[in-house]
């Protein structure tokens, strides 16, 4: 499988992705730290690649959305965007309805 379909697998198999540099429990940069704090904030559940696990994930995720900077967040499979702009919807309350709804459709966990 290449990258651009692993890509596109995880991010249509997940509800909300975020590509990010470093771990949620380790961030790597501070917009991803931030990234991570907002979805923490909102208790969201969320998938996250580590783009320095892999060269070519890096280079693809970037090709893939046709977006040049890491954070990458994506919601129900659309590309949401970066640190900047999550941080807009989230201050616009946007993002809050957005993942609110998106924890709605998914099963109790139990």
């Amino acid at each position: 499988m290449d990258v651009q379909d692993f890509i596109r697998d995880q991010v249509h198999e997940n509800r909300i992705v975020l590509f990010m540099k470093g771990t949620p429990s380790f961030p790597q940069c501070g917009f991803s730290s931030q990234v991570v704090q907002i979805l923490d904030h909102l208790d969201a559940t969320y998938t996250t690649f580590n783009v320095y696990d892999s060269d070519e994930l890096r280079q693809g995720i970037k090709r893939y959305s046709n977006w040049p900077t890491i954070p990458q967040l994506y919601v129900r499979g659309e590309f949401i965007g970066g640190c900047d702009i999550v941080r807009e919807m989230f201050e616009a309350g946007e993002l809050q309805q957005l993942i609110g709804a998106v924890a709605e459709e998914q099963p109790a966990a139990g």
